[in-house]
């Protein structure tokens, strides 16, 4: 940290005096806030700043820090700033962290992350990323079938777990009073595998790791000098792509598929695989940038496997002006989101900010925020709102309803749209209306309720479609001034790559995650559960947070564009900065760190009709590695073989050594500390019937927070809407039902 201190890019946070007290796993939320214009403190002890040992993490987090040269925990400087602190972040316990008396700020939003919780059966445990995502049950499902589990060689459990630390002192904030916040970086990551866990118990599906394929079709295809990410996948969303695709190829192969109702799930084997070698002979002729910039002009959902080189070339970025560069010409992100605040004069209705909720109802009580979008990144964010005490109704269409529910349609699932496992578990606990959007009226309803009701408006929309309806941001300021809009699409709403079409897959490539994971003598794989679609959400959440706290604080609204893949590139900047340093771009390598003396995966015994079972195991120390070679022996692999991995690590904590069973979905419903957090709640969906539901990783000492019922059905919550917020009578519904404006 230099004696110079970045200015932030925001002043939404502007005020706001947050404490740094956060090792590693949590630095990424204080560089955050700072960006939202918070002014962050960073304490420094005798022995120097514990992140200076990691330099590129330690430039790229405490970029916009104060650092603040303190003799010990009771240097009366350190005393007093942590008396007028607004918000401390912390990750006690953590090495070479500070781990301070929460009492010492009485007022102040202390938010604590550690692997497992401040409490409970496992909360002593020891856990860095590999542990974190060993618990989380998405490092199993990372890798290849015949190789032990993976994690990505940047920590992206720190990424998950940061950016939810970042959000939930903003919850806290918006609480209005102080509050103890317990973060578990293992349930963070665990909500990162999409609801899928929750459904154990009625699917009995422990999760896969299928290595570069996606189902039964490969995701990631060779090139001449690299590799892209392009997924031969069906749906509605998917169509275009494909048959662009074809266009391309131009087989005939390729062109006797009937993509609008192709489906690999049903299609013959010998078809998959006559359609796999025509496409990948067709990629492996070109290069990645010839493929991209084919991608870019005909709308194709390819990537490349960027890694840094590619990242900090980009066209897109440069034109979003989203890299600043250092005093010694390095470049690093410039924040995580654009802020845009209106130019128009407030009206005077503006001016009244919303009150913060009374003690002990939910941090977001009285917060109501209409969401438009479909899919996985949008719902993601607005559900953080929801399940801490926020309002969140979703517009649906009955002609064109969110893509999750038309994947759920098939021959094993009897209740059509209201059958989609993953919509509902993505989306408890919101509102749902239903409005064809392509008809005015329809827009003018929607229009109304974001004038008379909405607080904020969340999207996820291509770039174009809300202008298309004419809800776009500037058009809804028109009408309503002190607006909160969060829009978070692909790649952000402006440059020459903005109407590229993606999913999370193209997300993670975009942003390096692929390249930075997997195996050196195989194909990248990228994380389990699209990271951009799992990751980019925290961040779309704590922008439309600091929003919101800038609205209630100044009467002013604003407008927030996050694009997934920056929010993904942003998480990696000691990456970026590493590979400005060195030149070399640090790519994939199995479970390796070059910090550790032991990183890796070790084969467990089989337990039961079980098998596939691996324990984590990290020494970072020469103490560590004889502790764990004084319970081992000096072959750690033929001692873990014998033995249960619960047993395993349970062995080696006992020593100080971090050791971590590698948990597939099945392992979330019998593991202790998930159930000591009340992480999953039952809730009975109106089709489906009983249910499980996944809470986020955090939770506020004196506010509420849940889901009050399953995700919803289509339209479930028309007439709510309709008469009660609208105040339509039943001759003006039937009317406009007749007219379709709800179909």
């Amino acid at each position: 940290m230099s004696g110079k201190v970045s200015p932030s890019p925001s002043r939404l946070l502007d005020g706001v005096l947050v404490v740094d007290l956060a090792g590693d796993p949590g630095a990424i939320a204080a560089r955050m806030l700072a960006d939202l214009g918070a002014e962050v403190v960073r304490p420094v002890g005798p022995d120097g700043d514990p992140l200076a040992a990691l330099p590129h993490r330690h430039a790229a987090w405490t970029h916009r820090a104060r650092a603040l040269p303190v003799t010990g925990a009771d240097d009366p400087a350190l005393t007093e700033l942590l008396a007028r602190a607004e918000v401390v972040l912390d990750t006690p316990h953590f090495p070479g962290a500070w781990s301070l008396n929460p009492a010492l700020a009485p007022q102040a939003v202390w938010a604590s992350l550690t692997p497992f919780g401040l409490d409970g059966p496992r909360a002593h445990w020891r856990g860095t990323d590999l542990g974190i995502m060993a618990a989380s049950g998405n490092m199993f499902c990372t890798g290849d079938p015949d190789r032990a589990p993976l994690c990505c060689r940047e920590p992206s459990g720190y990424a998950h777990a940061g950016a939810e630390l970042a959000f939930a002192a903003l919850s806290g904030l918006a609480s209005g009073r102080p509050q103890r916040i317990d973060l578990s970086a293992q349930e963070v990551v665990a909500v990162a595998n999409m609801a899928t866990p929750a459904r154990f118990p009625e699917t009995g599906f422990r999760g896969v790791r299928r290595g570069a394929n996606i189902g039964k079709t490969r995701e990631i295809w060779p090139t001449l000098d690299g590799f892209v990410s392009f997924g031969l996948r069906g749906g509605k969303a998917r169509v275009p792509s494909l048959e662009t695709l074809t266009r391309l190829v131009d087989t005939p192969t390729l062109h006797a598929i009937d993509w609008a109702n192709f489906s690999p799930n049903t299609a013959a084997d010998d078809t998959l695989r006559a359609v796999e070698h025509d496409v990948a002979a067709f990629f492996a002729r070109r290069t990645m940038s010839e493929l991209y910039a084919i991608a870019c002009e005909t709308n194709l959902m390819l990537a490349p496997i960027n890694s840094p080189k590619e990242i900090l070339a980009s066209e897109q970025l440069a034109a979003r002006d989203f890299f600043e560069s250092l005093a010694d010409d390095r470049r690093l992100p410039r924040s995580f989101v654009t802020v845009r605040e209106p130019t128009a004069p407030l009206r005077a209705r503006a001016v009244d900010a919303p009150a913060a909720p009374a003690p002990g109802p939910g941090a977001w009580s009285g917060t109501n925020i209409i969401e438009l979008g479909s899919g996985a990144a949008g719902p993601i964010a607005t559900r953080y709102f929801v399940e801490h005490g926020a309002t969140v109704l979703r517009i649906e269409s009955k002609s064109r309803p969110d893509f999750l529910r038309v994947y759920a349609l098939g021959p094993n699932n009897p209740h059509g749209l209201e059958g989609a496992s993953m919509f509902d578990g993505l989306n408890p606990a919101k509102r749902d209306v239903l409005f064809n959007l392509k008809h005015p009226k329809a827009v003018e309803l929607v229009r109304r309720l974001v004038v008379e009701w909405a607080d904020a408006v969340a999207e996820n929309f291509a770039p174009r479609a809300m202008k298309g309806f004419g809800l776009d941001y500037d058009a809804l300021v028109a009408h309503r001034p002190d607006l909160v809009m969060v829009s978070a699409c692909l790649n952000g709403q402006t440059g020459p790559h903005k109407d590229y079409p993606g999913f999370g897959g193209q997300g993670s490539a975009l942003a390096g995650y692929n390249f930075l994971t997997g195996w050196a003598d195989r194909e990248p794989v990228g994380p389990h559960g699209t990271i951009t679609d799992s990751l980019a959400p925290r961040f779309v959440a704590t922008a439309l947070a600091a929003g919101l706290l800038h609205r209630r604080a100044t009467g002013r609204g604003v407008y927030l564009d996050v694009s997934q893949v920056e929010a993904a590139i942003y998480s990696l900047t000691p990456w970026l900065l590493e590979y400005q340093d060195t030149g070399v771009a640090r790519g994939r390598d199995g479970n390796a760190d070059a910090r550790a003396l032991v990183h890796g995966a070790f084969r467990c015994a089989d337990e039961g009709e079980v098998s596939d079972r691996w324990v984590a195991i990290v020494a970072w120390t020469e103490a560590e590695r004889d502790a764990l070679v004084a319970v081992t022996g000096p072959d750690v692999a033929a001692y873990t073989a014998t033995r249960r991995a619960l047993d395993v690590a349970e062995s080696l904590q006992t020593v100080g050594v971090e050791a971590v069973p590698v948990q597939d979905f099945g392992d979330q419903h019998t593991d202790p500390q998930i159930a000591h957090r009340g992480h999953y709640v039952a809730r009975t969906h109106p089709f489906m019937g009983d249910g499980l539901y996944e809470r986020n990783g955090f939770r506020l000492s004196d506010a509420t927070g849940g889901y009050d019922r399953s995700g919803p059905t289509l339209g479930q919550d028309q007439d709510w809407v309709l008469t009660d917020l609208l105040g339509l009578d039943p001759d003006e519904q039937a009317a406009l039902t007749a007219d379709g404006v709800f179909d």
